[in-house]
C-alpha cells in the first residue's frame, strides 16, 4: 500500500511540472525568434547604409573644449556634419544648378578653403558658393565650425549662410552673395573706382559693429581669429559684412582667454597670441586696427618690396603717428579730402588698437564708438564749409611726398627669410616675418 502511495504521489508531481517545462520551452522559443527577427532587421538597415568606418573627430567651437559626446561618422551618402535640424542642409543638384555645374565662367575667386562661384538659386537670390578643394589646407574642422557659428548667429554685418551642402564628401558652403567684393579689392591692387574717406570710415564702423556683436553675443562670444581687408565684404551699397569663420573660436563664461595653436594670417596676427598662444578678444582688435591702416594708406599689410623700415604697415605707420604727422603717409588719393581733427581721432583709435599688452586695448565697443566719432567730427566739417573746400587740406601745413599704390604680394615660406647677404645670412628680424602669409594651414 505504501508503494501504491509512492507512486501515485510521484504521478501527481510529474503531472504538475509537465506544463511549466513546456510553458519554458514555448517561452525560450519565442525569445530566440525576437533576437533572429531583430538581427535580421538591423542586418537589412546596415545593407541598405553601408558605412565606410571612417570617424570624424568632433568639433570644436567652445573654445578648445571638444564635445565628446557626439562623433560624426561619414557615410557613402557622405554626411561628415551632424543632422542639426537648421533647415540649411541644401542638395547638390541644387547647388549644381545654380552654378551650372561649377562652371568656370561663373568662378569669382579662389581661397585656402577652395574655389567661390556665383551661383542663383531657383527663387531668383543670387549666392556665392564656397566649394572645398582636395589638397587645400582647410578642411572638415574649419567647414564645421563655420556651419555652427553661422548657425546661431545674424547681424546685419556678418555675411548671412544660406546653407550647405555635405552630399559625396563634398563640403559646400552658400552665403549670400556680395555684390561689391572684399575691401582690399577697393583700397589697392585693381582698377576700382576710389572709395571716399566718408565711405571708408561707414565702412570700419559696420565692420566694428559684426565685430562687436561677435564678441558680446552667445555665451562667452565668439573671437573671428581671421581679421583682414580679404574678410570684410561689400554688398551692393558698400554695407560692410564680416565673412569667413572658419578659424574663429567660441568663448566660455567668465573666461579670459582660450589656449589654442597660433592660426590668423601674417601681418594681422596678434604679436602677443603669437607668444603666448593665448587667444582673447582682444586679438581681432590688433588685427581690425591693422584693416584700418590698410583703409588710410592704400597698401598691403606687409609689402617686401618697399624698404626695410617701411616693409610692415603697421610699425611705419605707428612711426609717423607718435610724431603727430600721420598725415603724410595716408592714401595720396584722400590728400586735400580728410579733416584734420577726424583723421587725429582716427589715428589715435588705431594706435590703442596695436597695443603690445592685449589689456592696453579698447574692447570692440570702443573701437565702433571712436569711429563714430571721427565720422561725425569729418561731417560737421564738411558742413561748416560748404562754399569752400569740404575738408581740411592735410597737405596745406605738411608738404606730402610722392607716394605710390603698392600691390599686394604672396609668397612661399622661403621668401620670409628676406633680402640674403652675400654670405648667404638673413637680414629679416622677426617683427618683418608678419607677412599675409596664413599661420597652421589657414585660409
Amino acid at each position: 500500500m505504501e508503494e501504491l502511495g509512492w507512486v501515485s504521489m510521484e504521478n501527481e508531481s510529474k503531472k504538475k511540472t509537465t506544463p511549466l517545462l513546456v510553458g519554458l520551452v514555448v517561452g525560450g522559443l519565442a525569445l530566440v525568434c525576437i533576437v533572429i527577427v531583430v538581427l535580421l532587421l538591423r542586418s537589412k538597415c546596415r545593407k541598405e547604409k553601408p558605412a565606410e568606418a571612417s570617424h570624424w573627430l568632433p568639433v570644436t567651437v567652445d573654445g578648445g573644449l571638444s564635445s565628446h559626446s557626439r562623433v560624426y561618422e561619414a557615410t557613402i551618402h557622405g554626411s561628415p556634419v551632424p543632422y542639426l535640424n537648421l533647415g540649411l542642409k541644401m542638395p547638390l543638384a541644387e547647388i549644381q544648378s545654380a552654378t551650372n555645374n561649377f562652371s568656370s565662367k561663373l568662378l569669382v575667386g579662389k581661397g585656402g578653403f577652395g574655389k567661390v562661384y556665383q551661383g542663383t538659386l531657383r527663387n531668383g537670390m543670387k549666392v556665392a558658393v564656397k566649394r572645398s578643394q582636395p589638397g587645400h589646407g582647410q578642411g572638415l574642422p574649419e567647414f564645421q565650425t563655420e556651419i555652427l557659428v553661422l548657425s546661431k548667429i545674424r547681424h546685419r554685418h556678418l555675411v548671412s549662410l544660406i546653407g550647405y551642402c555635405d552630399e559625396r564628401n563634398e563640403m559646400i558652403l552658400v552665403y549670400e552673395f556680395m555684390q561689391k567684393g572684399t575691401l582690399r579689392s577697393h583700397l589697392y591692387d585693381s582698377d576700382l573706382p576710389c572709395l571716399s574717406w566718408k565711405q571708408r570710415l561707414e565702412i570700419c564702423i559696420g565692420a566694428a559693429r559684426g565685430l562687436h556683436y561677435l564678441h558680446t553675443s552667445s555665451e562667452g562670444g565668439i573671437i573671428h581669429r581671421d581679421i583682414k581687408s580679404t574678410n570684410i565684404l561689400l554688398d551692393d551699397n558698400f554695407v560692410a559684412k564680416v565673412a569667413d569663420f572658419g578659424l574663429s573660436r567660441s568663448g566660455l563664461p567668465h573666461q579670459t582667454h582660450v589656449s589654442t595653436a597660433v592660426k590668423g594670417t601674417f601681418g594681422y596676427l596678434d604679436p602677443e597670441y603669437f607668444r603666448t598662444q593665448q587667444l582673447t578678444d582682444k586679438s581681432d582688435v590688433y588685427s581690425f586696427g591693422v584693416v584700418l591702416l590698410e583703409v588710410l594708406c592704400a597698401r598691403p599689410a606687409i609689402n617686401p618690396s618697399l624698404p626695410r623700415e617701411q616693409m610692415n604697415l603697421a610699425e611705419w605707420v605707428m612711426v609717423w603717428q607718435k610724431k603727430g604727422l600721420l598725415e603724410q603717409v595716408i592714401d595720396p588719393l584722400l590728400v586735400g579730402k580728410v579733416n584734420l581733427n577726424s583723421l587725429r581721432k582716427f589715428g589715435e583709435t588705431v594706435e590703442k588698437c596695436l597695443k603690445e599688452d592685449g589689456t592696453d586695448r579698447p574692447t570692440m565697443g570702443d573701437v565702433m564708438w571712436d569711429l563714430e566719432y571721427a565720422f561725425q567730427l569729418q561731417q560737421t566739417a564738411m558742413q561748416r564749409e560748404p562754399l569752400e573746400d569740404s575738408t581740411n587740406d592735410a597737405a596745406s601745413t605738411f608738404p606730402l611726398p610722392t607716394i605710390q599704390r603698392y600691390p599686394s604680394y604672396s609668397f612661399s615660406i622661403s621668401d620670409i627669410h628676406g633680402p640674403q647677404r652675400r654670405d648667404g645670412s638673413s637680414e629679416t628680424t622677426e617683427s618683418e616675418v608678419f607677412s599675409q602669409l596664413r599661420i597652421d594651414d589657414g585660409r
